[in-house]
């Protein structure tokens, strides 16, 4: 048949990929040392957060979770508001943040980020967002298999976390 296409099978001998050597950043965080585009989302939506829902959320970049023995450094945790106490500082938070924001970086998948969104609900955290530069969405977990996922142009709306905001500014 004309439209039939044969493969042959082929030996081929796959090499070892070199084992990547991870910098102190990436093995005290367990995530990637993130990239230009990915620093400038996490800027964007802390502004915005800041911006728009002052005195309810507040924003935290990096906040190093300890959940039940499991370490974890989102990139964006928001925590109910307070005002902040500068005299007594913790550098592990053992409460869930009511949300997390996880952004793509070059290196990891979108699967990876998925388990990651799948431990933060057994832990405790209400709402995740992952947001995948490149295609400008961002999925919106109210649960481990419950999503919306919002484009550029679009407004994304987290009914859990009563927010609204232009996907479009974050990535301006």
């Amino acid at each position: 048949m004309k439209d039939d296409v044969v493969l042959e099978e082929t030996q081929t001998q796959v090499e070892p990929q070199p084992q990547t050597a991870f910098t102190k950043y990436e093995k005290e965080r367990n995530k990637p040392m993130p990239s230009l585009n990915h620093g400038c989302i996490q800027a964007n939506l802390l502004f915005l957060m800041k911006l728009n829902y002052d005195k309810k959320y507040r924003a935290v970049s990096e906040l190093s979770l300890e959940l039940s023995e499991w370490p974890s450094v989102p990139d964006i945790s928001l925590i109910p508001w307070k005002e902040m106490d500068t005299m007594n500082d913790r550098v592990k938070v053992s409460e869930p943040p009511l949300c997390v924001m996880e952004i793509l970086s070059p290196p990891q998948s979108f699967n990876e980020l998925h388990t990651k969104a799948r431990s933060y609900f057994e832990h405790g955290v209400k709402s995740c967002w992952i947001v995948l530069p490149g295609v400008d969405n961002v999925y919106v977990f109210s649960t481990p298999d419950e999503y919306d996922i919002f484009k550029s142009g679009e407004t994304l709306e987290d009914r859990k976390m009563d927010i609204k905001i232009e996907v479009a500014k974050f990535f301006e």
